[in-house]
């Protein structure tokens, strides 16, 4: 499968990015809104790029089958090690595939899903439309696909809140910037996305926001502090709320999309 492009990144990207108060915000409030499309359990679902499983781990939990699919090694020996630290019925409901997003099809044999996700991956892709048209594909009919990527109508805001203002300036008419993780990220807007998903046979739903002030606090140099629970569960309700409502969600820097695929 080549090289394994997250392989120094891994540890980063569970032990930092997952564990920080975004980290911990974004992940209840997709659950919470993915909660609210799907079909209640027992379902399929495939988590397209699951990485570690942060996403799909908590659907097992509530009892939904899950697929996580990942290219990379590293990211599924840090799923291996926290798959074990679920329960025994969770645990039973997790099959871990290694191949690539763009290979899905062939990889899950076929088998279509009434939830495909694919959360915080298209942005890393120089071309997008190979995974996008793999994700439809492996929807059932009347299934849900599930997308969160950088929002490109905010591009500005990271920069400026850092006070580069050249970048930001700039950044009203980019695509692409170095995400927290030190790799070029490419971001999208809910109408073309849309317009890409419907041309393949699913129908956007609903977009939402998934963390603003967290965000906003975080490159103010005020970041919540993950280890105070009460707070981030605070900071969670805000941003589940924000994530719903205009002009908000429109400022959000990642946002949430949910679509649906019709009958063929």
């Amino acid at each position: 499968m080549g090289t394994d492009a997250w392989a120094d990144l891994a540890d980063h990207f569970v032990d930092d990015a997952y564990a920080s108060a975004k980290g911990l915000v974004r992940t209840y409030v997709l659950h919470q809104q993915l909660l609210a499309h799907l079909p209640p359990p027992p379902g399929t679902v495939l988590d397209v790029g699951g990485g570690a499983g942060h996403q799909s781990f908590p659907l097992a939990r509530a009892g939904y089958e899950v697929t996580l699919l990942d290219p990379s090694e590293a990211m599924l020996d840090r799923a291996r090690v926290r798959l074990d630290r679920l329960p025994d019925d969770a645990r039973r409901r997790v099959t871990l595939v290694r191949a690539d997003g763009a290979d899905a099809d062939a990889a899950v044999q076929g088998r279509r899903f009434d939830a495909v996700l694919c959360h915080g991956v298209l942005g890393y892709l120089d071309r997008p439309e190979p995974v996008l048209d793999q994700l439809c594909r492996c929807c059932a009919e009347g299934g849900v696909v599930s997308l969160m990527v950088g929002n490109a109508h905010a591009a500005a805001v990271r920069p400026a809140l850092e006070r580069r203002w050249e970048d930001a300036l700039a950044a009203f008419d980019a695509t692409e910037e170095i995400g927290v993780l030190g790799v070029r990220t490419r971001a999208d807007t809910v109408e073309d996305l849309g317009a890409q998903l419907r041309d393949r046979g699913v129908e956007l739903v609903e977009w939402y926001g998934v963390w603003l002030f967290v965000d906003w606090l975080d490159l103010g140099g005020c970041a919540v502090d993950p280890s105070d629970t009460r707070q981030v569960a605070a900071a969670a309700e805000v941003e589940l709320e924000a994530g719903r409502r205009d002009p908000y969600r429109q400022l959000s820097r990642i946002v949430h999309l949910v679509a649906r695929k019709g009958s063929s």
